[in-house]
């Protein structure tokens, strides 16, 4: 039996207190996104190509239009921001960067607010100093942890390690790998590591070098470094960049390409950010 007053699991209810942080982040970071020169879009909650972006549907929420065209609800909005302003807007626009407010849904009922930002042919350095930015704006300073796909894959194709050991970063079993330069590479944690790449081929130093000029233009003091980090992330393919407090993650972003365009982006998650300023009033009572 479902009461009247019950919610769906994964769907969410702000009301009082939640409700009014919620309004305040997102004012807060249209305005400054503003500021920037962001233009603002707000995408189609129904979308006839959001499964082109998922390897994997079972995300998705499918329904049917009235001439029972397969509609899906907005899983994810980078994919479909950058889609209509570079296919629909293209012409008739000239801005580059975009930011959105709004909230996304998959399967079976998970509801997920999202502040995000893109910018066509843009730079992390740029996506990255501006997510800090807006989380500056709500006092927040969490872990901002830097990545390169590239370096895992460039492991798993040409050094024979597993994408799978690591996804899962089994260090004992990378630690077996072959490689001379494997322990150095898996102890790689702080910005200072990156100091001396002397040890490692060229190929894989290339990619490291990536990181540390990140680093050095983002100029963030509160940055972990993680070469051999793997998630199947959808269309990020390079630099890659996630901020942590305590273990909630609040935002996430980084390089990537959908369509062949070439782009950076970030999205911040609203709905943690709203848990982190609620747990600081609580304990501050």
């Amino acid at each position: 039996m479902i009461f009247e007053h019950e919610i769906p699991s994964g769907s969410k209810l702000y009301f009082g207190e939640s409700a009014k942080i919620k309004r305040e982040i997102e004012f807060v970071s249209a305005e400054l996104l503003d500021n920037l020169g962001f233009e603002e879009i707000v995408t189609p909650l129904f979308s006839y190509h959001q499964h082109e972006s998922f390897d994997d549907k079972k995300p998705l929420l499918k329904l049917n239009d009235e001439e029972n065209n397969e509609v899906t609800l907005r899983a994810d909005s980078t994919a479909d921001v950058v889609r209509i302003v570079t296919k629909r807007l293209g012409r008739s626009m000239e801005s580059k960067k975009w930011f959105y407010v709004q909230p996304t849904v998959t399967f079976p009922t998970k509801e997920q607010y999202q502040i995000g930002a893109e910018v066509i042919d843009g730079s992390f350095e740029e996506v990255a100093r501006t997510a800090i930015m807006l989380l500056d704006e709500m006092n927040v300073k969490p872990v901002m942890q830097i990545a390169n796909i590239c370096i895992p894959q460039l492991l798993n194709e040409k050094y024979g390690v597993s994408l799978e050991v690591l996804k899962s970063m089994h260090i004992e079993q990378i630690m077996k790998a072959e490689l001379p330069w494997i322990e150095k590479l898996v102890r790689i944690n702080s910005v200072a590591d990156l100091n001396d790449l002397s040890a490692f081929p060229f190929d894989v130093k290339l990619e490291l070098e990536k990181i540390k000029e990140a680093t050095e233009k983002v100029a963030y003091d509160n940055m972990v470094i993680s070469p051999l980090f793997y998630a199947k992330m959808r269309y990020y393919d390079s630099l890659t960049f996630r901020m942590f407090e305590d273990n909630a993650l609040l935002a996430m972003g980084g390089i990537y390409n959908i369509d062949g365009v070439e782009a950076a982006g970030f999205a911040l998650y609203t709905d943690e950010c709203i848990c982190s300023k609620m747990n600081k009033m609580n304990k501050g009572k």
